[in-house]
């Protein structure tokens, strides 16, 4: 994998962490502050990360720490090109593209142990009222834990502030299905403290059937 995963430089940056100078304390002298974007972003490619979920179903994730922006993408069998789930960047985000329990099954069958997916991953799977928040919490600390310097005392992410971004209860987010195993959710209204920012937000956009196959692939 071609991240620099034991970097407290890389995770202030690809969590925004950097952002807030206090919670990153001595690391924000070393950070440049947001790129000024020009004509010639488009030159500009990402570190693709790809995640293996079994029988040619596959995750994708592209970081580009220099646009602070980062997106995920899947491909089944039978897709020419990858389907895109959602994106974060300090724009136009929406990356609330996954359930916990979909981006548990998938971490499991890229790795058992909480490790480097979970730890990538999480900023686009969010929790709502009928997920186990404390085991799912305990998961995510168990994931960045795994990849800490040891002795490093400076800012690390953390699953406190990965919910800070991504606990939707109480949100009036609510979750719908039709007679064909499609799940989508919508949020009754704007006007709460968090936002449900995504492309699932109907039956159509979202490749609802693709990320179906890849979690059927992720269960066996």
């Amino acid at each position: 994998m071609d991240l620099p995963l034991h970097d407290p430089l890389f995770w202030a940056r690809y969590t925004f962490a950097y952002e807030d100078e206090d919670r990153i304390g001595e690391l924000a002298d070393q950070i440049d502050g947001s790129p000024d974007l020009d004509d010639d972003d488009e030159d500009i490619e990402g570190v693709e990360v790809v995640f293996d979920v079994g029988g040619g179903c596959r995750l994708i994730l592209d970081v580009a720490l220099e646009l602070d922006s980062h997106s995920l993408e899947l491909i089944v069998p039978g897709l020419t090109k990858p389907a895109e789930l959602g994106w974060d960047d300090t724009a136009q985000w929406h990356p609330h593209a996954l359930r916990w329990s979909e981006l548990d099954l998938i971490c499991r069958a890229v790795d058992p142990e909480p490790g480097p997916a979970l730890a990538l991953l999480c900023r686009f799977a969010a929790v709502f009222e009928d997920d186990d928040v404390d085991a799912a919490a305990a998961a995510v600390d168990a994931a960045y834990a795994s990849l800490r310097p040891e002795g490093w005392t400076g800012y690390w992410p953390s699953a406190a502030e990965w919910l800070e971004r991504n606990d939707l209860r109480g949100q009036a987010v609510t979750w719908h299905t039709d007679g064909q195993g499609r799940h989508w959710a919508r949020q009754k209204d704007w006007n709460q403290e968090k936002d449900f920012y995504s492309i699932r937000q109907g039956p159509d956009r979202f490749p609802h059937d693709e990320l179906r196959t890849l979690l059927e692939a992720a269960r066996r």
